[in-house]
């Protein structure tokens, strides 16, 4: 254990962030921290003079270790906020992003919030595009697929935790659970890096799940099938939102255009980067 004690908790919050590197460092600690107390941050605003008991220490100490062995935050606590929802997470989950909420942005612009839409998520992981989409849209009917039993797992419990009633879950690859049916709207954020990208090695991705991550030699093989399949499982007028990853825009946008999409765009996220591609069919 490498905190003197007694150590008040802003204290304690200050060594931690030490402990750690780059400049989520004190969010990271602040967030570790309230995670061994059990506690919210309005807590700690109000007890930051507290001393920290030795158990409380032993704890901080056993997350941070981990965290700074390179574990994602987000699978030390469990938990990660995504759209206006708090999700659980798991290894067996990608984490959700903030730019993915740019997907959900679109997606909605799309779905007029007084009717009866139908709505897929392919890949959905924890629900997140899944969950927010049908949070915002109680009158649409959302079916997420996966191939993982333990994601599907997750995003049901998700789904259960926010009393959201109108998503169905499905095991399958992409659009293989959907076959015969017809959706106003699909959405996916697939692996896009390609396999054996350096990036694969650094940082959180290291820790989570490599078939959420990588697709093919040039990162489009599952967006290839997607958009071979969309068609087929799409109304007259309905729309396909993929995320991608910032050099892909051009490339998925001769796809679609390939597949007989109209209205074929790439959207950018808040860094000015490509970031969602989207076309409806005729």
């Amino acid at each position: 254990m490498t905190f003197p004690l007694p150590l008040r908790l802003d204290a304690a919050v200050r060594h931690g962030a030490a402990r750690l590197a780059g400049p989520e460092a004190r969010h990271e600690a602040e967030h570790l921290l309230l995670h061994a107390l059990g506690r919210d941050r309005a807590w700690l605003f109000a007890h930051g003079t507290d001393p920290m008991t030795t158990d409380q220490a032993v704890a901080f100490e056993a997350l941070l270790a981990r965290r700074a062995a390179g574990e994602p935050v987000a699978y030390l606590v469990g938990r990660r906020g995504f759209w206006t929802l708090d999700l659980r997470v798991t290894p067996a989950t990608l984490i959700p992003r903030p730019e993915t909420e740019r997907l959900v942005e679109l997606a909605l612009e799309r779905l007029p919030g007084d009717a009866p839409l139908r709505v897929a998520d392919l890949g959905t992981g924890s629900g997140a595009i899944a969950l927010a989409i049908a949070s915002e849209r109680p009158r649409a009917r959302v079916v997420a697929t996966d191939t993982s039993d333990d994601a599907l797992r997750v995003a049901h419990d998700n789904a259960a935790a926010h009393g959201l009633a109108n998503v169905e879950f499905r095991r399958g690859s992409w659009l293989a659970p959907l076959s015969g049916e017809r959706f106003h709207l699909i959405a996916s954020n697939p692996p896009y890096i390609a396999e054996g990208d350096p990036h694969l090695g650094q940082g959180d991705l290291r820790f989570e799940p490599a078939g959420a991550l990588a697709s093919g030699t040039d990162g489009l093989a599952a967006i290839r099938e997607i958009v071979a399949a969309a068609p087929r499982c799409l109304r007259a007028g309905g729309w396909v939102l993929l995320e991608h990853g910032w050099e892909q825009g051009e490339s998925i946008r001769a796809l679609l255009r390939q597949a007989g999409f109209m209205d074929v765009d790439t959207a950018q996220d808040l860094e000015h980067r490509d970031r969602v591609t989207l076309g409806r069919l005729p």
